[in-house]
């Protein structure tokens, strides 16, 4: 592999935690394995691996990002990683602001009905 791909993955443990990483590697297979790999370079070892901003800081626009979008699973996958990046629950609430009036209000309600469940199933008092 690439020291790209060795970076991302460094980063990768460190935002998402070894257990989730190890489940996703443990699930590769033949024909997703490309697509781990982009995305292990691609975003965890171009963007996640770069020093101009804090991971706390990627991890609200993250947030906000996949709200947006509609990317539920994804929205409680980067909550939970919220445990590794330092984002806070104010932090994300804040994010979830923005999207509320730059992407909408139902993107923005979802996607806190989801983080509140996630934040309870991680034991965070909100």
């Amino acid at each position: 592999m690439s020291e790209r791909f060795d970076d991302g993955m460094k980063t990768r443990r460190s935002v998402l935690g070894d257990a989730h990483v190890d489940r996703a590697e443990a699930n590769k297979t033949a024909f997703d394995e490309p697509f781990q790999t982009f995305i292990t370079e691609g975003a965890w070892g171009s963007v996640w691996s770069r020093d101009n901003i804090t991971k706390r800081e990627r991890s609200m626009i993250t947030l906000a990002l996949l709200a947006a979008l509609g990317q539920w699973d994804e929205v409680a996958m980067h909550t939970r990683a919220t445990a590794n990046t330092g984002a806070t629950p104010d932090d994300v609430r804040e994010a979830m602001m923005h999207v509320a009036v730059y992407a909408g209000v139902p993107a923005a309600n979802h996607a806190l009905k989801i983080i509140k469940q996630t934040y309870k199933e991680m034991g965070v008092e909100i």
